[in-house]
């Protein structure tokens, strides 16, 4: 049986553009009595990785930086205060509310966009970790996402190096010896999650440090959280549940103009 730890890092300052996240995660990390050890997973808020990027514009743009980061429109809702819910697929594959542009926890007047290229900010991060701690450490960049068909929100991985996405179980057996065919737990939201529950959202602690899943930390060119992200043709679910019934519809009253002609 695998024993998992899994705490908040304190004492991380407001990160400005510009900064240097294994500086400052080291320095948190010196401070307190747990030094970085060969199999720990570090859980990174991707709230962090944009502002070091500088990927903060105004908050009177949040409409138009939705737009910008979207490639696809999946749902859109009418919301009590008079605006509308955006549900869309953003640059980066990732399905959810309003491409992923966020207000909390930025500077007022601020919003937040996801990182460029998540996992290469991972890859980097992790990188420089190795690097300064000499333990062989994962990273995993999280960013909270709701689900279809469940209430709530949880933290998913968007990014990640060094760290195994998923456990493949397909062809191990079962305890009652039955063969695992499509079994494929997603480790790295599942990582993500744990680390939230720590760091939550008002504690002012982005990093999270997870003990006891070593198995999973391997070179940095493992597969990222983009491997995570399901390719259209596989998608059951393209459309909001109205925007599917009016392109049907609007299709066959187009295939019934063609035909009376």
């Amino acid at each position: 049986m695998e024993k998992l730890s899994v705490w908040a890092l304190p004492g991380m300052p407001e990160v400005r553009a510009g900064a240097d996240l294994a500086v400052l995660i080291l320095d948190a990390v010196e401070r307190t009595a747990e030094p970085l050890v060969d199999g720990d997973i570090l859980v990174v808020t991707s709230k962090i990785v944009s502002k070091a990027e500088g990927r903060t514009v105004q908050a009177d743009d949040r409409e138009a930086a939705i737009s910008a980061e979207t490639v696809r429109v999946v749902a859109t809702r009418p919301r009590g205060d008079g605006g509308v819910t955006r549900i869309v697929q953003n640059r980066l594959g990732i399905v959810g509310a309003a491409a992923g542009v966020d207000a909390s926890n930025a500077e007022p007047g601020t919003i937040l966009l996801l990182p460029l290229d998540p996992d290469a900010s991972a890859r980097a991060l992790a990188g420089e970790l190795r690097r300064r701690s000499g333990a062989d450490i994962g990273v995993i960049v999280s960013d909270t996402l709701g689900r279809p068909w469940r209430d709530g929100q949880t933290d998913v991985a968007i990014g990640a190096a060094g760290v195994e996405v998923f456990d493949r179980m397909q062809g191990r057996v079962d305890s009652a010896g039955k063969p695992l065919v499509v079994t494929l737990p997603c480790v790295a939201d599942e990582l993500a999650a744990a680390g939230d529950l720590v760091k939550g959202k008002l504690s002012g602690c982005p990093v999270a440090i997870v003990r006891g899943m070593g198995r999973l930390v391997g070179p940095l060119t493992l597969p990222g959280a983009a491997s995570i992200v399901r390719p259209a043709e596989k998608d059951m679910f393209h459309l909001g549940a109205d925007e599917a019934h009016r392109e049907g519809f609007d299709e066959g009253y187009a295939a019934g103009l063609a035909a009376s002609r």
